[in-house]
């Protein structure tokens, strides 16, 4: 006999659909508390399993990949992205990875960091001290204008105000899409849904005029649009990427690549803030290893703390906090018969706070990545960047990314909160800081 899955039911279940809508962090760590490593409920007639342990999400997403395709959530965000990296399936896609994967080559992304350093110099040169400044939006503009450069050559910094509005809005509506019966609400004539399209149509404005651009200009670009319009596929047809092709793996990696990075040094500068042992130690390593000049990409690998910071950072609120994927066929895991169809769920906030990998889960401890304690613990223990084949193609720039922003403004930066009170997560699509992050600015002799 097939064993049942474990999880709330009935009436229970009734009492925490409202918890899965505003509170679903805390609704996914219960449920993996009170009920285990395989956790199921139902939302209407779907199935729902949660997976928490990093055998079963290693087997999902490496070992039996082919099994699964991206779930309702990712599906429905075609809406925005098209068929991009994140979104796309199969055959399609491994052609899109192939593609793609050149222009984030370890020496491409390198030659990336002069305008990481130069915009966060820039960035900081801005500041004032004692400024009240919401962190959050700091973020959110620097690296926005870090992924205009790099992916289109282009300084958006004039736009970042409109370009970010719309961008918000669409990550607000992502909640939608994982509704039931979303696919019919987006076909009515709702607010919401005019909202959405025009905040598609300005960020379409923006990707297409730069694809427009770069291809009468006879000028040699080496950002990423370039070497995505370059691209053949040599082990495929031969042919390179439509411009609606390039429209959707654009409007992808401007989304996931700038959000995400955003909010892992959001969520770096608060814990910084409410953690001066560390905060010291990592203005140490930058006072040895800078010697007071200025940030270079040579830097990089010297900046080992700083590094462990962050990885921490994004242990205890990663960006990409939740990962879906639907069974293609019936599936056993864990003793457990999960049948064709069912959404299979893996959080990194969820197993990035299990007390079996990460002793002390809540607190904030960059120790916890020397190599040495790195290697003592399973693989997907830690997975910010998800695994396998989908794994997040920009994983090499984000961390170089944030290791860089962070030590050219911690350099000549201090970030002190406001207020004493928790900041609240808000987990749309991303981890986001809710209602911002208000700090004060000092200024580091």
């Amino acid at each position: 006999m097939t064993k049942m899955i474990p999880g709330p039911r009935g009436w229970e279940m009734l009492k925490n659909l409202r918890r899965l809508q505003t509170e679903r962090l805390f609704f996914f760590l219960d449920l993996a508390r009170d009920y285990g490593d395989v956790a199921g409920f139902r939302v209407g007639k779907q199935s729902i399993v949660l997976l928490n342990h990093p055998d079963y999400i290693r087997d999902v997403l490496v070992t039996h990949h082919k099994n699964f395709m991206k779930g309702e959530g990712l599906q429905r965000a075609k809406v925005l992205l098209g068929e991009g990296l994140l979104t796309s399936e199969g055959e399609f896609h491994l052609r899109q990875r192939r593609l793609a994967q050149p222009a984030f080559h370890r020496q491409r992304i390198a030659e990336y960091a002069e305008t990481m350093i130069a915009y966060a110099e820039r960035q900081a040169a801005r500041w004032q001290p004692n400024e009240e400044r919401d962190v959050a939006r700091e973020m959110m503009h620097l690296t926005l204008a870090i992924a205009g450069k790099t992916l289109f050559d282009a300084d958006v910094e004039g736009e970042a105000d409109e370009i970010g509005e719309a961008l918000s809005y669409a990550m607000k509506m992502f909640d939608r899409f994982t509704l039931p019966f979303s696919k019919w609400l987006e076909r009515l004539p709702l607010p919401a849904n005019r909202r959405m399209q025009q905040a598609r149509e300005r960020l379409d404005a923006t990707i297409y005029r730069m694809i427009a651009e770069r291809r009468r200009s006879d000028n040699q670009h080496q950002d990423l649009l370039s070497l995505l319009m370059a691209a053949r596929d040599e082990e495929g047809d031969g042919t390179g990427m439509t411009d609606v092709q390039l429209r959707d793996e654009a409007m992808t990696i401007f989304l996931a690549g700038h959000e995400t990075t955003a909010n892992a040094l959001a969520w770096t500068w608060y814990l910084l803030a409410q953690h001066p042992d560390v905060e010291r130690r990592f203005h140490a390593e930058l006072d040895e290893v800078l010697a007071g000049r200025a940030v270079t990409p040579a830097d990089y690998p010297r900046l080992r703390y700083t590094e462990m910071v962050l990885a921490e950072a994004m242990r205890l609120y990663p960006p990409a906090w939740i990962i879906g994927r639907r069974a293609l066929n019936d599936y056993q895991v864990g003793g457990y018969q999960i049948p064709a169809g069912t959404i299979l769920i893996m959080s990194q906030f969820v197993t990035h706070h299990d007390a079996r990998w990460f002793p002390d889960p809540y607190a904030f401890q960059p120790e916890r990545w020397t190599p040495e304690a790195k290697e003592a613990r399973p693989k997907f223990s830690y997975f910010p960047f998800g695994g396998g084949n989908r794994v997040c193609i920009g994983e090499q720039f984000a961390w170089m990314e944030g290791v860089l922003v962070l030590a050219a403004l911690g350099q000549r930066w201090r970030m002190r909160l406001l207020s004493e009170q928790p900041v609240k997560m808000k987990a749309s699509v991303t981890l986001r800081p809710a209602g911002g992050l208000p700090m004060r600015l000092e200024r580091r002799s």
